[in-house]
């Protein structure tokens, strides 16, 4: 089967995880995909060994299902978190623009307003606080007391169509915010989704070289194809960075 269609297969088992059995990988997926094929072969010639203790044939070729999903789901938070990259480079191309429309109508209001104490208030009241979530609202509220109160723009010669275009703004770079800071529902559910396939893939994984590790506990050569060599490179490097820093 193809990646999507183990992703598919297993999407309902991947969604019935809880949040509280979810959890997030500690090292690179792909470096751990390969290592779970690597296990997947292993245990295959190993497999008349491993039914004694309870790891059914079933379960090693599963293996490679759970591998495949978990791949198609990293494949698709790949996506929409490049899409989150692609929306932050397009705020810090857009937000400058954005807030100088919101503070060129803050100053154009002050003036317009300025013998009216009401709108003058509600007019500060909007150029309170700061952050890109409250420029954006402040666009919107802009947009709306200009409409409201046309009169006293018109008569300063300000051109109301920019209160449409600060509508228009507020809403767009609303979503762009979202997009950029990974909020979009879209982004979220991709990204728990791959947890939760890596986890689904990490239980039945974890079974597979527990039992391994038992049954060739005192068989050096098979009891190898059962460990995690990511973490034993890491163990190994560390180690390396120590003796070098003592040497030191």
């Amino acid at each position: 089967m193809s990646n999507l269609d183990d992703y598919n297969a297993k999407l309902s088992e991947i969604n019935a995880l809880t949040e509280e059995e979810t959890m997030e990988p500690t090292e690179p997926v792909a470096g751990y995909l390969q290592g779970v094929e690597n296990l997947y072969h292993w245990a295959l010639d190993d497999a008349p060994q491993l039914n004694v203790v309870g790891i059914s044939n079933e379960s090693i070729s599963e293996l490679p299902v759970y591998a495949g999903a978990c791949r198609e789901a990293q494949s698709i938070w790949n996506k929409n978190f490049r899409s989150q990259k692609e929306a932050q480079k397009q705020w810090n191309e857009l937000s400058p623009a954005a807030y100088q429309l919101r503070d060129d109508l803050l100053a154009t209001m002050r003036y317009a307003y300025r013998l009216d104490p009401a709108l003058l208030n509600r007019v500060r009241a909007i150029s309170e606080g700061y952050g890109h979530a409250d420029m954006i609202q402040d666009l919107n509220d802009l947009a709306v007391l200009g409409k409201e109160n046309p009169g006293l723009l018109e008569a300063i010669g300000e051109d109301l169509s920019r209160l449409d275009t600060a509508a228009t703004t507020a809403d767009e770079m609303a979503d762009l915010l979202a997009e950029a800071n990974g909020d979009k529902a879209e982004q979220n559910d991709s990204k728990v989704i791959r947890d939760k396939a890596f986890t689904l893939l990490k239980i039945h994984a974890d079974a597979i070289r527990e039992a391994g590790k038992f049954v060739f506990r005192n068989d050096s050569a098979r009891y190898r194809g059962y460990t995690n060599t990511y973490w034993q490179k890491r163990k190994r490097s560390s180690s390396a960075t120590t003796v070098s820093e003592e040497a030191e």
